[in-house]
Formats: structure tokens, C-alpha cells, sequence
């Protein structure tokens, strides 16, 4: 197979088997999404999903977030992981979304990075899941998967997303970062990986990786 026919391979997959698209992390509007994308780093989705509705009940906008203290934030989100520098980048970015955009998120992926606590994988996440602009955030699911499919080195994310913004056609971007999330969790996992279910990495899969699955599956 070329490298286009094999791209051509591993988006046609991921169509079939994922022709509606869950969004992971839940949320009602462009805050709440910014808030459980920060919440999700070093973190699941399942356990964000989990302490969300609490703090949503307390707070679901940045005029409510900071009439809360950064103490009583952190008490709710304490389950998550990482709650001390989580909590201050709720606060610290509630009041500057208020002061700086009337409460209101931007849709520019330079501003977002600007606020306290967010970096470029979750200001990537917001302007495509709320605003629907092209992005490719790379979380640890695409970033291993890029390098068993053969499409990127896997030096490091900054490349990844690079190369897969080069490969793939703009248009597809958003579906597809959510599409190889959701595959590399059911069929391509880096633990309790069966390659007899992961059908692209067998079928398109870099030869080092397929040599190197099967060679520890007969060792042990």
C-alpha cells in the first residue's frame, strides 16, 4: 500500500466505526467545555464526567466561578488529579475572561493559550468542539497511534500534530482527532493491546511495531 492509500485506509475505518462521534468530556456551552478540558489533563474523561455536574451546580459561568475562592474550587475538583494548580487556573481565568472578554470565551487559538493554566492541546479542543474551527489536538491515544500507523516518529506531540495536520485534509480534522481517540481506547490501547482486533495497525501498521507485538507475544 502507498501512504495515501493507507491514509485512505485508516479514515475510511474510522468512518465505519464511528459514524456519529460522542463528544468525550460533557458541557453546554464553550466555559463549561474549557473547564472540563483543563480538568481532563493527567485525568479520564469518565472521572472529569464524574466532578463536572458538582461544580457545575456551584458555578457554570465565570461571574459564579469567581465568587467562589480558589480553596472551595479546589475541594470540589480534589478527585481529578493536580488540584491545587487546576483550581487557581479556573479562577485566575474565570476572572480573566470577565475582565479582558466579558465573560465571554474566545474563538482564537493564540487568546486562549494566553489564559492561566490552558496550553495548545486544550485551546486546540475548544475552538474545534465549540466553535467547530479546524484543529488537531493531539492527546496520548493519537500520539501513539500516529507512530504505530506508521504516520509520524513519535519524537514528540508537537511533531505529531504537525504531521497529521499534513496528512489529513483540513476539513476532516475535528471528527477525525475524536475518532482515533475513541479507536486507540477500544481497539488500539497502550495496555492489554490484541492486534487481532486492531484492525489497521495489522493492516497498515510500521513493520517495527507488527515485529515487535508479536515477537513479545510469543514471549510470553
Amino acid at each position: 500500500m502507498t501512504k495515501a492509500e493507507k491514509i485512505s485506509f485508516a479514515i475510511d475505518t474510522l468512518r465505519n466505526l464511528y459514524p456519529t462521534i460522542p463528544i468525550p468530556l460533557d458541557h453546554k456551552d464553550p466555559y463549561t467545555l474549557l473547564i472540563a478540558v483543563l480538568l481532563s489533563a493527567q485525568s479520564t474523561d469518565v472521572r472529569v464526567n464524574k466532578i463536572t455536574p458538582l461544580l457545575f451546580a456551584r458555578a457554570d459561568n465565570p461571574y459564579d466561578m469567581v465568587k467562589l475562592s480558589v480553596e472551595e474550587i479546589r475541594e470540589i475538583i480534589k478527585p481529578v488529579g493536580l488540584s491545587p494548580m487546576k483550581s487557581k487556573g479556573i479562577y485566575g481565568l474565570s476572572k480573566m475572561l470577565i475582565e479582558k472578554y466579558d465573560g465571554i470565551v474566545p474563538k482564537k487559538l493564540e487568546l486562549l493559550e494566553e489564559f492561566p493554566a490552558v496550553g495548545h492541546k486544550t485551546a486546540s479542543v475548544v475552538v474545534s468542539q465549540a466553535f467547530g474551527i479546524p484543529a488537531f489536538p493531539v492527546d496520548t491515544h493519537i500520539h501513539r497511534l500516529m507512530y504505530r500507523w506508521g504516520f509520524s516518529n513519535g519524537k514528540n506531540v508537537v511533531q505529531t500534530e504537525k504531521d497529521a495536520k499534513r496528512l489529513f485534509p483540513k476539513e476532516i480534522w475535528n471528527d477525525l482527532h475524536l475518532q482515533i481517540i475513541w479507536y486507540g481506547r477500544e481497539y488500539s490501547p497502550a495496555r492489554g493491546w490484541d492486534m487481532e482486533k486492531d484492525i489497521i495497525t495489522k493492516t497498515i501498521g510500521r513493520k517495527k511495531v507488527i515485529q515487535e507485538y508479536y515477537k513479545n507475544k510469543k514471549a510470553s
